[in-house]
């Protein structure tokens, strides 16, 4: 479904590419998504992590004109994302609750101003009647539901709040709107569809394999000496050991099952405040964080 005409020239998706985001070209499957989005169609995209899903939002909302609205569940991920993109010159800011009232009010100056490209925001905070009368007031050009399947009552991590999402194409009816999710059946694309874009989108399956994952299970007998064995084979320069309770991690890391490498434990906390502690690497390689349910050891 096309609900806006505004594009901007076709060869602007191939620059900004180039000289915002460094890349010659696009990996397999995202200039299909960056092509509906530009048309102004709404759009389903899912795509496995590490495939570049944020590319296929980020540069459609710097070729359209007006700002885009990023909806995202996690703070972590938003303050990421933020973060890369105002690395690579990008004009973006979240308003999120793990930022101070007046860093929030900043931010929001900024966008009323017109200084901002990229905004990003919880459901929670967009989906109340104040923000979205002040954004109606403002030239949006696109709306971004990232980790879609949230919407869904058949998605792995449904989030209720992500239901009152359903009110945006009435809301806003021009503006296109782009969903983005690495896991998502049949019946949750459906879902999606239905609820989101009511019944009426363009769908792109980019599959769900990470040919640069292999899956394995080893049963636990000695775990410290199991995961120093891991981390002494691999060769990577840097590289992330998950444990639960959050506590594992410092354990695994005091009982050398880091030995030969620098190792420090990431707590799992909210993104502002890791930033503030330098406890997280924050590079133009938009490297994920971890979620705040477990505990992480990071070794260089």
């Amino acid at each position: 479904m096309t609900v806006q005409a505004d594009l901007a020239p076709a060869e602007s998706k191939h620059e900004i590419l180039r000289d915002v985001f460094g890349f010659d070209g696009f990996r397999r499957g995202q200039e299909a998504v960056v092509d509906d989005l530009l048309a102004g169609r709404h759009t389903l995209a899912v795509m496995p992590t590490g495939a570049g899903k944020s590319l296929c939002f980020q540069v459609p909302a710097l070729a359209r004109p007006g700002l885009t609205v990023v909806v995202s569940p996690l703070v972590a991920l938003m303050e990421n994302q933020v973060a890369a993109l105002q690395l690579a010159g990008v004009a973006a800011v979240t308003i999120n609750s793990g930022r101070s009232r007046q860093e929030n009010v900043d931010a929001w100056l900024r966008v009323r101003a017109g200084e901002v490209s990229l905004l990003y925001m919880s459901p929670e905070r967009l989906m109340t009647d104040r923000m979205l009368q002040a954004l109606a007031a403002l030239p949006i050009g696109l709306i971004v539901v990232d980790e879609s399947h949230c919407i869904s009552q058949w998605g792995h991590s449904f989030r209720p709040e992500y239901r009152d999402l359903e009110q945006l194409r009435v809301r806003f009816p021009d503006i296109p709107i782009g969903a983005f999710t690495a896991t998502a059946d049949a019946e949750t694309r459906s879902d999606i569809v239905q609820r989101l874009f009511g019944g009426r989108a363009e769908v792109h399956v980019a599959g769900f394999d990470r040919p640069n994952i292999r899956p394995g299970i080893d049963g636990k007998a000695g775990v410290e000496k199991q995961v120093g064995a891991c981390v002494a084979e691999r060769q990577a320069p840097s590289g992330l050991v998950s444990a639960r309770p959050r506590g594992g991690a410092g354990g695994l890391r005091r009982g050398g099952a880091a030995r030969g490498r620098r190792a420090r434990r990431v707590p799992g906390m909210g993104g502002a405040a890791r930033a503030a502690r330098g406890g997280w690497p924050v590079s133009r390689s938009k490297a994920g964080r971890p979620p705040n349910a477990w505990g992480w050891m990071h070794c260089t």
